[in-house]
Parts: C-alpha cells; sequence; structure tokens
C-alpha cells in the first residue's frame, strides 16, 4: 500500500498542469450592460484588479462556445430583455459577439393584497425594467420577515404577469399572515458524553417563545461556542396547529484536541511566538481546559484555564463556571510589572446578555526600568514593591449588534466594577468601575459608528495602587495616533506622561464605506481625556483623525489604520487588527 501511496504523489508531482484551450473574446452592441458584467455571467477570464500591470485578454474555454448564445439569451431574459438579438463571428482564435439589447420589458403596474405591510421589501417601481433576481428577492425577504416576526402559518402568492407584445409586466403580491406561532417541544438525538442540561443552557429557541428565525440561528451559534460537535442539525419544518417543535441531532467531536502554534508581530510586545492547546470536552460535559503560552521581548505569558457549562442550575437559569491560574511579565513605559494571578468566576450568558462575577488574587511586583525615549522623562517615582490584591469583580455586556464581527446595525452596552483590597498595609481599598456605549447604523451602504467609554478609580487613601491598575490610553479600541497603552495621564493636546490615570473619557467617531468589491474605506478621529484624580473630567484632550481600509474576509474585516495627532501630525500610529472596534 505504501508503494501505491508514493508512485501516486510521484505521478501527481510529476504531472504538467493541464491547460484548457480558450478563444479571446470581444463584446459589442451593448448598452445597459458594460463588459465586465457579460464577461462575469459568462464565465470569461480576464486580469484581475490587483494585475494592473497587465494587458486586458478577456477569454473563454472553448468547452462553453456550444452553448454561449443560449447563456447571454438567458442572461439577457433575467434581467428584462426578452428579444436580444445575439450574433457571434468565430474564428481559430478569437469571438466576436453582437449584441442588439431591443426594447425591455417594464413593470406596468404592482398590485399588493395584503394584512401585513411589505411595501418597504418591494424595491422595483413603475417603469423599471423587470428583473427576475429583484421579483425573487422580494419574495424572500417578505418571508424572512414573516418568520422572524412569527407568523409561521403564512399564505403568500407571487406572481408577474410578462405580456411581450407590449414589453410590459405586471406584478401581483397577495398576503395573508396567519396568526403568530410558538417553539414546541425539544427533542435531542445523538449525544453520548453531553448531559442534556448542557444543549439546554444554549438553546434559544424554547419551548412557548414566540417562533423566530433568529432565535433558531443563535442556538446553533451557541452550541456551535461550546466546540464540542463536529455538527449541529436543528431541523424546524414540523409544524402542529402554529406550535413548530425543535429536533436537534448532534454528531459529537471526533478529535478533541486543538493545538495552534505561530510567530507574528504585535504592535505593542514586537515579535512574538506562542503557542496553545485545548482540550474540547474534557472528561465530558462540553468542559474545556486550555493551555496558553507567549513570549516576546516585553511580555512572557503563561495561562492554564478552565471551563464548565452549565455548572449549576440556579431557579431555571443555568449558571456556568470558570478558573484560570498563570503568570505575566509585561514591560510598561519606565516600569515593569511581573504578576502572578489566579480567578475564578461563574456566569450567566444568554448570547445577547451576559453577566459574569467572580473573586481574583494577584501577587504583582512593580519596579522601575529606564526604557523611555529621549523625549520623554521620568517626574516622579513610579510606586514600586510587592502587592498582594484581592477583589471581587463583575462585568455586564448587553450585545444589540446584527453582527460581532462586522456590525452594521444595533447597539452594545458594557459595564464592569473591580473592589479591591490590598493585604499590604500601605496599600489603598480601591473601586475601579468603566462603562463602554456603542452605536451603529447604516445608511444605504455607508455605516457610521459612535463609540463612548468612561472610567473612574477611586482610591481611597491615595496611594499604594500598582501603576498598571490605572487606566491608559492608545490602540484600535482607544486613540489609534497612538500604540496599545502608550498614553499616560495627558498634560496638553500634544504630551503625556508615562502614569497611568484615575480618570478616563474615550470618544470615537467612524465612516466605513465600499470602494470595490469586498474592499472598504474607513475615515475616523478618536479623543481622549486621562486625568490624575478621580471623577477629574476637565483635562486635557489629545485629538486624533485617520484613514483606514477595511478587507471583508468569511472570519471578519482585516483593518489596517493610520491616525494623526490633529494638534501635530509628526505623531502618528499604525494599527491593524481582524474584527471592527464597534
Amino acid at each position: 500500500m505504501k508503494k501505491i501511496i508514493f508512485l501516486c504523489l510521484f505521478s501527481l508531482l510529476s504531472a504538467e498542469e493541464v491547460v484548457l484551450p480558450t478563444h479571446t473574446i470581444h463584446f459589442s452592441g451593448q448598452k445597459h450592460f458594460d463588459t465586465a458584467a457579460l464577461e462575469d455571467a459568462l464565465g470569461v477570464d480576464n486580469k484581475s484588479f490587483f494585475q494592473f500591470w497587465k494587458k486586458d485578454d478577456p477569454r473563454i474555454k472553448d468547452k462553453l462556445l456550444p452553448t454561449l448564445e443560449e447563456t447571454i439569451k438567458s442572461f439577457y431574459r433575467s434581467e428584462g430583455f426578452y428579444d436580444v438579438e445575439v450574433n457571434i463571428k468565430e474564428n481559430n482564435s478569437s469571438v466576436n459577439v453582437t449584441l442588439k439589447e431591443n426594447e425591455p420589458v417594464r413593470i406596468e403596474k404592482i398590485e399588493i393584497e395584503s394584512d401585513y405591510n411589505i411595501s418597504t421589501f418591494i424595491t422595483m417601481k413603475k417603469n423599471d425594467i423587470f428583473r427576475a433576481k429583484a421579483f425573487i428577492s422580494s419574495k424572500n425577504k417578505i418571508i424572512e420577515s414573516l418568520l422572524k416576526e412569527g407568523y409561521c402559518s403564512y399564505d403568500l402568492d407571487t406572481k408577474a404577469y410578462v405580456d411581450l407584445d407590449k414589453h410590459a409586466v405586471a406584478l401581483k403580491y397577495v398576503l395573508k399572515k396567519g396568526g403568530i406561532c410558538t417553539f414546541g417541544k425539544l427533542a435531542l438525538s445523538g449525544l453520548k458524553t453531553i448531559t442534556d442540561d448542557v444543549v439546554i443552557s444554549r438553546v434559544r429557541a424554547l419551548e412557548g417563545k414566540q417562533f423566530n428565525t433568529e432565535l433558531v440561528q443563535e442556538t446553533s451559534n451557541a452550541l456551535y461556542g461550546l466546540h464540542t460537535f463536529d455538527s449541529i442539525l436543528i431541523n424546524v419544518d414540523r409544524k402542529f396547529y402554529n406550535v413548530i417543535p425543535v429536533d436537534i441531532h448532534f454528531e459529537e467531536i471526533s478529535e478533541p484536541y486543538h493545538m495552534e502554534l505561530g510567530a507574528g508581530y504585535d504592535t505593542y510586545v514586537g515579535a512574538r511566538v506562542h503557542g496553545e492547546i485545548t482540550k474540547y470536552n474534557f472528561l465530558g460535559d462540553a468542559q474545556q481546559l486550555n493551555l496558553k503560552a507567549s513570549w516576546s521581548q516585553r511580555e512572557q505569558l503563561l495561562i492554564l484555564r478552565y471551563f464548565k457549562p452549565a455548572f449549576v442550575n440556579l431557579f431555571g437559569y443555568y449558571i456556568d463556571f470558570g478558573a484560570e491560574i498563570g503568570y505575566s511579565n509585561l514591560e510598561f513605559d519606565g516600569f515593569q510589572e511581573e504578576k502572578s494571578f489566579t480567578r475564578a468566576y461563574l456566569q450567566y450568558d444568554t448570547g445577547r446578555f451576559k453577566l459574569k462575577t467572580g473573586m481574583a488574587f494577584e501577587n504583582i511586583n512593580i519596579r522601575a526600568i529606564n526604557n523611555l525615549s529621549g523625549t520623554q522623562n521620568l517626574i516622579q517615582a513610579v510606586n514600586e514593591g510587592l502587592f498582594l490584591l484581592a477583589y471581587p469583580y463583575i462585568d455586564f455586556v448587553y450585545d444589540a449588534r446584527d453582527s460581532k464581527l462586522n456590525p452594521k446595525h444595533g447597539y452594545y452596552l458594557a459595564a464592569s466594577g473591580e473592589f479591591g483590597l490590598s493585604k499590604d498595609k500601605q496599600s489603598s481599598v480601591y473601586l475601579k468601575t468603566q462603562f463602554e456605549a456603542r452605536i451603529i447604523h447604516t445608511f444605504a451602504e455607508l455605516t457610521l459608528a459612535a463609540v463612548g467609554k468612561i472610567g473612574i478609580i477611586d482610591d481611597s487613601l491615595g496611594k499604594g495602587l500598582p501603576e498598571s491598575k490605572y487606566f491608559f490610553g492608545g490602540g484600535t479600541y482607544s486613540n489609534r495616533a497612538y500604540g496599545y497603552r502608550e498614553l499616560g495621564i495627558i498634560t496638553s493636546p500634544t504630551s503625556d506622561t508615562i502614569y497611568g490615570a484615575s480618570s478616563m473619557l474615550n470618544f470615537s467617531l467612524e465612516a466605513d464605506y465600499p470602494v470595490w468589491g469586498d474592499l472598504y474605506g474607513a475615515v475616523f478621529t478618536d479623543n481622549t481625556m486621562l486625568t490624575d484624580q478621580a471623577y477629574n473630567y476637565k483635562g486635557e484632550i489629545i485629538s486624533s483623525a485617520g484613514l483606514g481600509v477595511r478587507y471583508m474576509t468569511p472570519i471578519g474585516p482585516f483593518k489596517l489604520d493610520v491616525g494623526f495627532n490633529i494638534n501635530d501630525p509628526a505623531i502618528y500610529g499604525i494599527s491593524f487588527q481582524i474584527g471592527q472596534s464597534f
């Protein structure tokens, strides 16, 4: 068997690339469609947008030539041109296509009989050219809206009456929305090492809730988020008197170990190597055990994490449990922070709403170091020493965005707080709180976003906190004219210190617009205030403005931003990430 595999591989490696015979192709006579649209519809190969140095050489594979005329006519019919005339002249090397589009079929009238408002889904207007794709799309959007609002028993009839002699079409929409549907009983199958409670804790389409296709999708996302199943099949096709049972079939994960090794560059810590190994479905019930390590010149990190979903059921609410223990050694401007820590928490997560509360213990060693640039000066000593901190904390998130990776609409609210008491006699009791709000809206293709953050550290004794506990600014989620955590207390619109702030305020505005295909352009402004006293929001502000590009990928947009201090453009920052800042 090994010899056969070797021979097959050898033959694949030694085989020459097969090049299919082609003809060059050219179009003339078209008025309503540009050449690029025709080439795309017919499968013509041409240079890409990025191959600007190449000469245009559109080519069509010879195997497509026998059906070329019918393919062109089919494309034109779908776009409302039923009388197109096609003249094809072919020789040994090229194909010339001459088109006469003639009169298109236009929409003569639109009739709507409905007890549900569907006018916003019908974008076609009287005298528009009739496009079958737009007609089908309007029907699909109506059905999608009905199902989102719980109408699963609708009766929809759509017709397009085409009169080729008059080159006219009459559209008719007849809809009876029916009654509101609800989810029925949940039936699970295929589970072997996972209890029903773990699955139910992630099901959003619960019995008795109003039927909604978005809840079905949220259920799928939450179940896949356990990283315990190779496949999940959710069936909501059955219906009994407006009640829809939810049937879910699972195939549990066959390869539970996930390993990641890599090297890269971070704008804050520089070049780094990292490794991570995760055991999914650790000891069953979708538990996870994760070990993560990374090294760079400015940071060394080692963390062991454990997670158990549906740890306990309190009054019908499923609560998750998580814990971690770790070590980090991170270099800031002017000081080094060496820290060992352990945390444990309980979490309630519905997908949109998340509440986490826990207890943390930190052993922090702060020492001053001389790593400042030539323009920075150490005005006062960094508070050095060993800090033993213990604090309860709470995090709240309400995420009403339509997407976490690339939102177009919605809003996001978050709040966090920790109440710390140091075991060191010279240290302080403190309260650290932070609030954040984001709002996103898209007008046509223009996406506008606003993000506001405010933070306070109330140190009751006025001394003793580790410098890293205070607020710093800079980076993709703060002020993009500066690197991550480069901004300390701000003393003027162009200058800051290395010291963390007791009060923080940050406000950002951004506009994104598509420029070509999946490539978007962006303009933004970030405005940051960092002051040395709690509840003091009368300090200096550093404002920046910048430009960016976003390339849309299946895992979210790849972002590249360049931000400048508006009062001193010589101060600038370059940042990149996957995912939006809003």
